[in-house]
């Protein structure tokens, strides 16, 4: 199915961007489970709401001094709370927009192995969004997680793999052009001959062509691919634009 432009009218008046990414997350995740994924791998979306605790009360029952309301015997229901000190300074920060795939490994606990970034419109809005977002996906790299980048946002023109890219401090030869505003970057971290390296698969698209089908590493030489068209046109059938 041909790309669409989620982010202006008339598909943005009718079908919230934010509605979409989040059920082609889950489609991409469905697609893994089933079709690539063995037993040892498990593929789940994420979102925002997801990510961070909000600061509120904690909720906490009253003590019952050991006696139920029947008359009998119970432990307390949960220990008193320790409050810390105040804190001695809280500075601004900026947390990313998330609508992610991750992929897990179970043989040793929940191993994060994998993530899939669907990039959006706010990640790309400030140079402190965007050096977030980049922060994000570094960090990533540089614990070993395979990362994939899909941006198909066409309401900001910033290109997030340049960033990337800026702030490993790697060549400007790595970077993609800077007119290339809707592409899709695959991220191996590996180590060879006691160098770290990170190969790098590049794809471009436009409104209106079909999304790549991009490489992800699980373990050692162990890929799956990331199949961007058919998940994306599921999502499209699902919310009756196909």
């Amino acid at each position: 199915m041909p790309l669409l432009d989620h982010f202006h009218p008339p598909i943005q008046d009718t079908h919230p961007w934010e509605s979409f990414h989040s059920n082609w997350a889950t489609r991409i995740a469905d697609r893994l489970n089933d079709r690539w994924l063995s037993q040892e791998f498990l593929a789940e979306e994420f979102t925002s709401s997801e990510q961070m605790e909000i600061d509120i009360a904690t909720y906490q029952k009253p003590e019952t001094n050991g006696a139920a309301t029947d008359g009998s015997q119970t432990t307390a229901l949960m220990p008193a709370l320790w409050t810390p000190p105040a804190a001695n300074a809280t500075m601004p920060a900026v947390f990313p927009q998330c609508f992610e795939v991750r992929v897990v490994s179970r043989v040793a606990g929940w191993n994060l192995v994998g993530a899939i970034e669907l990039v959006s419109p706010s990640n790309k809005d400030r140079p402190d969004e965007r050096n977030a977002f980049a922060t994000k996906c570094a960090s990533l790299l540089h614990e070993g997680v395979s990362v994939v980048v899909i941006d198909i946002v066409t309401t900001r023109r910033s290109n997030l793999h340049n960033e990337i890219v800026k702030l490993m401090q790697a060549d400007a030869g790595f970077e993609l052009k800077a007119d290339t505003t809707q592409y899709a970057v695959s991220y191996r971290p590996v180590r060879r001959d006691e160098r770290g390296e990170i190969d790098m698969w590049t794809a471009s698209f436009a409104i209106g062509s079909a999304l790549p089908t991009m490489p992800m590493r699980l373990t050692g030489d162990l890929f799956v691919p990331i199949e961007f068209e058919d998940t994306y046109t599921e999502a499209c059938r699902r919310r009756r634009l196909a």
